[in-house]
């Protein structure tokens, strides 16, 4: 038992959060060129944003970026016992002469991260995420009312959730693993956003998972990658009429299969997701055992060393990976130009995506965002 907390704590340092974002028909897109497009501002309280991961992230009119929330180590280190933080802060951006500038800056009642992010037509949804345990199992409503940005409690899940995967289709919420009441899970459950009636759904195989990603493709839901102390490469599809689960393709490319747990993803068409980060599949495995296994001066030697060590040692995830439901495989659109994040908020308007935020490596946030410009083929 003692072993099984210290690898949650261990993965709560380190782990990032996912959302779900759409686009409308922006075509088949096979490059994207980067640009630094500012750094998030302060939060309230503080002079400097020193960047945050597990953030809010959705769109909103298709021409706002939201972002919020999430958490970092403000005073002291990670790898010196630092406390984590999380925020209330929610900013609204728009990009202008390729700069994303804030538009507004609200705060919640409550401080957010490491929920579930869902971009809709009407609004962003955000599910769970809090660090007020009362409030961790709210659905919060995002949107533009008379040109402000407004948010509204519009229900509750049946349990607290952090670090799940969300999806929203007819009217409903379908709210699949993570953390469940503290818990990683496998189950999923759908929530209907008029009547909050509940429903038990089929349980994705494979077992409970943390921090996958998802999106909705030709109809179904498609679910990869995740993890808890060893990160998972696997992918699955729920068909929504069958309440059934099939293996699909795993996460590779060029015959190495990569792991996504900490990654994020948004919907380039009915068939494609475009997904970035992903934590090193033997980097996380390794160090989930080393931390919750070796004592005295053997755990300090090596945290020592694995907190001290540089971004690029960590080998996380840098390639654009496309998946394509037609084809069930996964191709790359080359690499970011920037360390490679877990925990971003990433979102699409048009043919630009944005990446802002995250973790750079254990510990470590970035306060800078940058857009990209999806280039047809």
């Amino acid at each position: 038992m003692k072993k099984m907390v210290f690898v949650a704590i261990v993965s709560a340092l380190i782990l990032g959060g996912c959302s779900s974002t759409g686009v409308k028909n922006p075509g088949v897109e096979r490059k994207i060129t980067w640009e630094h497009a500012g750094n998030l501002p302060a939060q309230k309280g503080f002079e400097k944003n020193i960047g945050v991961a597990g953030v809010l992230s959705g769109v909103l009119n298709d021409k706002y970026v939201l972002v919020g929330g999430g958490a970092n180590f403000p005073y002291e280190p990670v790898a010196k016992g630092g406390a984590k933080q999380s925020y209330s802060d929610v900013y609204l951006l728009q990009e202008k002469d390729g700069k994303l500038e804030v538009m507004e800056q609200i705060n919640l009642e409550n401080e957010i991260g490491y929920g579930s992010s869902v971009t809709t037509k009407d609004g962003v949804y955000y599910i769970g995420g809090s660090s007020n345990q009362e409030a961790d199992n709210d659905i919060l409503f995002f949107s533009m009312v008379d040109g402000k940005l407004a948010v509204k409690n519009v229900g509750e899940l049946p349990f607290t959730l952090q670090n799940g995967v969300a999806v929203e289709k007819d009217g409903k919420l379908y709210v699949l693993a993570g953390k469940q009441n503290g818990v990683a899970s496998d189950k999923m459950i759908s929530y209907d956003l008029e009547t909050k009636e509940v429903k038990v759904l089929a349980s994705i195989p494979g077992g409970p998972r943390t921090q996958a990603v998802a999106q909705i493709l030709n109809g179904e839901l498609y679910v990869f990658s995740g993890g808890t102390s060893v990160a998972y490469t696997d992918g699955y599809k729920y068909n929504f009429k069958d309440n059934t689960w099939t293996e699909v393709a795993p996460v590779k490319v060029n015959g190495k299969e990569i792991s996504l747990l900490g990654a994020n993803s948004v919907k380039l068409n009915d068939k494609e997701m475009l997904v970035i980060g992903g934590f090193n599949k033997a980097v996380w495995d390794d160090a989930n055992k080393n931390l919750g296994s070796l004592k005295g001066k053997k755990l300090d030697d090596y945290k020592a060393k694995y907190f001290g060590a540089d971004p690029y040692e960590f080998n996380w995830n840098r390639e654009i990976l496309v998946y394509n439901a037609e084809t069930n495989s996964w191709t790359t659109m080359g690499e970011v130009t920037f360390d490679a994040p877990c925990g971003a908020g990433l979102s699409v308007i048009g043919n630009k995506i944005y990446s802002i935020n995250g973790e750079i490596k254990p510990g470590i946030r970035t306060d800078r965002m940058y857009s990209g410009t999806l280039l047809k083929k």
